[in-house]
């Protein structure tokens, strides 16, 4: 196919807390092995906003903003820090639109698919005034929205792909035609991580590297940096075979190798190999992030997480679900683990067989799925050229905007 005749699609992230970057990543590998000939560009919503890294610098930009919420917590409450947020991006929406449909102008494209919350407004707008024919898709990448102005703008030109019922129901309840809901089997977790190796053996892996093949095993990950509360966890698991990940964090590696310990213990900087990594373990320790709850999941691992005032409001409604479905245990905090740990050892059987009862295939629906909005987002734009309503309206809303 000629290069201008190829499909041109961007997947929409910034590099921030809940995994935006790596969900464009898997999707753009899911639908390259789909067999679909496009063009698939991952676009930085920070380098369209903040070219220069100015506002990176002081902190002000979208990826420094969640950044410092992980790393540092919140002084004003996690609520309010995000209602802030909010604010301040609805304050500059029409600089953010006229800024983003420059863009638009100069760069074609047929499908622009956000995976990040809280700009989906001033993207839709500034891409249906600039490219009236593309279609806009914002895909979930958490397990339910909090509204308002999170992740669904209703009153647009926007589709909203849903991993669970509960964010089905919101977006139906939030006034978004239900034509433009889209439901999926859960979040986007990478290819590799449906690939089992024919030769995965979990004893000789475990052996290999120096746990005990017999030894109920937990594997403990708080994202690519890893997280203090990861000291606190092994020092009161002292008795328990675990492996620690901690991504880049070679500090926090550093000083999980000089506790004293009573069992088996793997520690880990970063590693490209996480899923062979956690099909050692038995179970997961970790914050309650839909990345690395639906990761490990997916693999047949239970989990033990917790929900308090630290919790991201986005992420509560995870704990819930976890309860809901009997997944594994949410504490009020990490202090509890060694009881919570022991309470999981006791049923682990049912909990694994009722984690193992969950199929999350959204990775693979997700391209035929893009393709059908493409190709009726296309037909509706035809449809609009010849005076009937359809994507021209759309550029009507963008411009009212």
């Amino acid at each position: 196919m000629p290069e201008s005749a190829r499909v041109r699609v961007d997947l929409v992230y910034f590099n921030a807390g809940g995994g935006h970057r790596a969900s464009a990543q898997a999707l753009q590998q899911s639908i390259a092995e789909s067999g679909l000939d496009w063009d698939v560009r991952l676009l930085n919503l920070s380098d369209v906003l903040d070219p220069n890294g100015t506002l990176r610098r002081r902190a002000f930009s979208p990826e420094s903003y969640y950044n410092a919420r992980l790393a540092h917590g919140l002084t004003l409450g996690m609520h309010a820090e995000l209602r802030v947020l909010q604010a301040l991006i609805q304050l500059l929406q029409p600089s953010l639109v006229r800024t983003l449909q420059q863009h638009w102008q100069r760069h074609d494209t047929d499908l622009v698919v956000s995976l990040i919350p809280n700009f989906n407004r001033a993207l839709c707008l500034s891409l249906a005034s600039a490219r009236p024919g593309a279609a806009y898709v914002t895909v979930l990448t958490d397990l339910a929205d909090h509204p308002p102005h999170f992740w669904m703008e209703p009153g647009l030109p926007q589709h909203v792909v849903c991993g669970t019922e509960h964010a089905v129901a919101q977006a139906l309840a939030a006034g978004i035609a239900p034509a433009r809901v889209h439901a999926t089997s859960g979040m986007i977790i990478r290819p590799d991580f449906y690939r089992l190796a024919e030769d995965f053996d979990q004893a000789a892996s475990r052996a290999a590297h120096g746990l005990d093949p017999k030894r109920p095993t937990g594997v403990v990950m708080f994202g690519g940096h890893g997280a203090r509360a990861m000291l606190s966890i092994a020092e009161r698991l002292a008795d328990h075979q675990l492996i620690l990940l901690c991504g880049h964090n070679q500090r926090l590696a550093e000083r999980l190798r000089a506790l004293p310990a009573r069992a088996p213990r793997l520690v880990l900087g970063f590693t490209q190999q996480v899923a062979d990594v956690m099909r050692m373990a038995d179970y997961f320790i970790g914050k309650p992030g839909p990345g690395s709850l639906s990761e490990a999941l997916h693999l047949g691992l239970p989990v033990v997480v917790t929900r308090n005032a630290w919790t991201m409001p986005q992420e509560r409604y995870n704990t819930q679900w976890v309860r809901e479905r009997g997944f594994g245990l949410v504490l009020p905090s990490f202090r509890q683990v060694a009881d919570g740990v022991e309470r999981l050892l006791a049923e682990l059987p049912a909990y694994r067989g009722r984690v193992a009862a969950l199929r999350n295939r959204a990775v693979f629906e997700l391209p035929p799925l893009l393709e059908r909005i493409l190709r009726e987002s296309r037909g509706s734009a035809h449809a609009g050229a010849h005076g009937v309503p359809g994507v021209s309206s759309a550029a009507r809303v963008a411009r009212a905007g």
